[in-house]
């Protein structure tokens, strides 16, 4: 099997089970990876199975200024490469059309990942098809090897359709974790055979069934309800509309919310749900490990997530969350949104609800509250689809054989 540099945003991270899920996964069809991260981590702790991933980790410098003698030997050693003035040329093109300290960045970071990529390394896989995908290519041309690129949610639609287009055709393929981006990617390529949806899945083995939960919850006083919602606390994912939601709720109706995740919006919410007079009844938990996480799906009744479309055009794309929780016989509830239509069939395999829409995400969630039987049939059902459609290991297989074959 071969040896594949795969290129991170920033490793490890709470926030991205996903990735780690998936390394792990390709480290087990026996694919040797090296990884490579353009950032440190910044998370207080790690998951567990990022402990069981054997891949050793290149940090490349985060600013050119911080190591510049490493940048300036790889700039040295990328001279006397034949393929220099054609990664040079890629890159000037790309930095007149989005003249950013960023861009140059990435360049400086391309050139210390083609010194220091392993001989052994026979292509590279980013994660990301925006910073990351364009240390990626860069590197790519400097070394003469094939590279891929998995594309998610905000890398596509916060960046300009040329540099997507320009990645795509010179890409060995890219793969994305939903329908709707695949046809968006698709759309943007001379050769859309090279996109392909790959979803992460889930992998029952770290996320077991529990069974039917027993004496759930009703909202009464009797049977308070326990809600949860996991992510960052970041604009795409709305939660100031799921608080002002919670707000509304009935007076007579029981319940607490259980928030999962870091990010910069926390401070902000939470002066929200003070404002709100709500803040006795939400606990903040911060970012955790992968089986605390788990340990509260269990304790919940229902799922939330009430993500939106920013002014920039971020959005999720199928939250690995929604698979998780329905992992855990979790009745979700989120919105029609981007690729959460392929995982939750409304009415049937959990609720969506329109984007942003305050009033209908709280009769959704009072609805549900006063209806355990309704949450767990509908738990059943999206646990049985979850099975058949959404295994990790068949998506996996399916990314292997793509990254052998490059």
């Amino acid at each position: 099997m071969p040896c594949v540099a795969v290129v991170l945003k920033g490793y490890p991270r709470l926030s991205e089970t996903f990735i780690a899920q998936e390394l792990k996964a390709l480290e087990d069809l026996g694919l040797t990876l090296k990884l490579v991260s353009l950032r440190h981590p910044t998370d207080q702790t790690i998951h567990p199975i990022h402990r069981e991933i054997h891949a050793s980790v290149n940090y490349l410098p985060e600013y050119a200024y911080q190591e510049p003698w490493r940048v300036i030997r790889a700039l040295i050693h990328a001279l006397g490469r034949l393929r220099f003035k054609d990664a040079a040329r890629t890159w000037l093109r790309d930095l007149r059309r989005d003249f950013t300290p960023n861009r140059a960045r990435r360049f400086a970071q391309a050139l210390v990942l083609a010194r220091e990529m392993p001989s052994e390394c026979r292509a590279i896989y980013a994660h990301f098809i925006h910073t990351p995908a364009s240390v990626a290519r860069y590197a790519s041309i400097l070394v003469q090897r094939p590279w891929a690129v998995s594309a998610h949610a905000k890398d596509i639609w916060t960046i300009a359709a040329w540099e997507k287009r320009e990645k795509l055709a010179s890409c060995g393929f890219a793969v994305t974790c939903t329908q709707s981006n695949a046809e968006h990617l698709k759309a943007l390529c001379e050769r859309p055979e090279r996109v392909h949806r790959l979803y992460h899945g889930i992998d029952f083995g770290r996320f077991p069934d529990p069974g039917p939960k027993q004496g759930a919850a009703d909202g009464s006083a009797a049977r308070p309800a326990t809600l949860v919602s996991v992510g960052r606390a970041v604009a795409k994912k709305g939660y100031p509309v799921l608080l002002e939601a919670l707000a509304r709720l009935p007076a007579d109706l029981a319940w607490r919310f259980v928030h999962v995740g870091g990010g910069p919006a926390l401070p902000g919410l939470k002066r929200l749900a003070g404002d709100l007079g709500i803040a006795s009844r939400v606990e903040w938990r911060g970012a955790l490990p992968q089986d605390q996480v788990l340990a509260i799906y269990r304790d919940a009744d229902l799922f939330v997530l009430a993500s939106i479309v920013t002014a920039d055009g971020d959005r999720d794309g199928l939250p690995n969350v929604l698979m998780e929780a329905q992992s855990q016989r979790l009745c979700c509830i989120a919105s029609d949104l981007s690729g959460v239509p392929e995982l939750i069939e409304d009415g049937k395999t959990g609720i969506l609800v329109p984007p942003g829409d305050v009033a209908a995400l709280a009769r959704a969630i009072e609805s549900l509250v006063r209806n355990p039987d309704h949450r767990a049939h509908t738990a059943a059902l999206a646990i049985s689809k979850l099975r058949a459609s959404f295994s990790s290991d068949r998506e996996i297989e399916r990314l292997g054989n793509l990254l052998s074959s490059l």
